[in-house]
């Protein structure tokens, strides 16, 4: 997957939760949490940037 779909994927997903959070359809912890859980995407990314991969 491009760096460029990645990113819109985890940028709509973290959106989407927030959506749903504002509708009351999840906790508005998880919507909290959301972004802590995508550190670990990131980190990951920014590895294999570096060539670690």
């Amino acid at each position: 997957m491009t760096t460029t779909r990645e990113a819109l994927l985890l940028g709509s997903a973290l959106i989407l939760v927030a959506l749903l959070a504002v509708f009351e359809i999840v906790p508005e912890q998880v919507a909290q949490f959301a972004p802590v859980a995508a550190v670990p995407f990131l980190l990951r990314r920014r590895s294999c940037v570096s060539g670690a991969c």
